[in-house]
């Protein structure tokens, strides 16, 4: 299986208008998460697919911008945010913003999709670039502690896996993830520009909310 960028920017063209159908509802830790913070300049939504998220950003922020690799996810979320988000075709480890702009960010099920170690700590490093002073993100990957995998969240390092995506009429698309050990993740973590704030584990998925090191409390 091709693991480059572009082979996960091509699965995602290829499953992206059936993949949002099934993506009606935003995940209950991101409500929670949106819902504690105040109102903000500039928010962002990494890996945003079909905009179930952005669409919870702009009740927060005055301009949400939503980034994803998938031009297929994209226009399902140019039909679900209309005009409340600035939607750009763009890749995760590469962020087309400055520098300490972003006040609020949401980058959710995204980051285990990236090829390579190095691609994830860029991207990691980027969301700090990007983070203003006193700015907060909310960060998820697939962990070991999931009940999908045969593994236990006490490990120290994770796994490369594919997971099938079906298509009506039977079609499987296999689908790269990155499975994250909790202790891992931390590290990885620990070795960007950010500083954790919060980490737990829910439904087998690792979330840490996040700032930029040394930008604000």
């Amino acid at each position: 299986m091709d693991r480059s960028r572009a082979a996960v920017r091509e699965t995602y063209e290829r499953i992206g208008a059936h993949f949002s159908k099934t993506r009606e509802y935003a995940w209950p830790e991101v409500e929670s998460f949106v819902a504690d913070a105040p109102t903000c300049g500039t928010a962002l939504d990494i890996g945003c697919g079909n905009g179930r998220h952005s669409a919870l950003l702009a009740d927060v922020a005055d301009r949400v911008v939503g980034l994803d690799a998938s031009r297929a996810l994209l226009s399902a979320a140019a039909e679900r945010v209309g005009d409340r988000t600035a939607l750009a075709l763009g890749d995760a480890a590469r962020l087309p913003l400055a520098d300490d702009t972003v006040d609020l960010a949401v980058y959710v099920a995204t980051l285990h999709h990236l090829p390579s170690a190095a691609d994830r700590g860029a991207s990691l490093d980027e969301l700090a670039r990007v983070l203003s002073p006193g700015g907060r993100a909310l960060v998820s990957v697939w962990s070991t502690a999931h009940d999908r995998f045969d593994t236990s969240e006490d490990a120290e390092t994770g796994f490369d896996t594919t997971v099938d995506w079906t298509l009506p009429g039977g079609e499987t698309v296999p689908r790269f993830y990155h499975i994250y050990a909790p202790a891992e993740f931390r590290r990885a973590l620990d070795r960007s520009g950010l500083a954790t704030v919060s980490f737990e584990i829910s439904s087998g998925n690792c979330y840490a909310v996040v700032r930029s090191e040394g930008k604000g409390p």
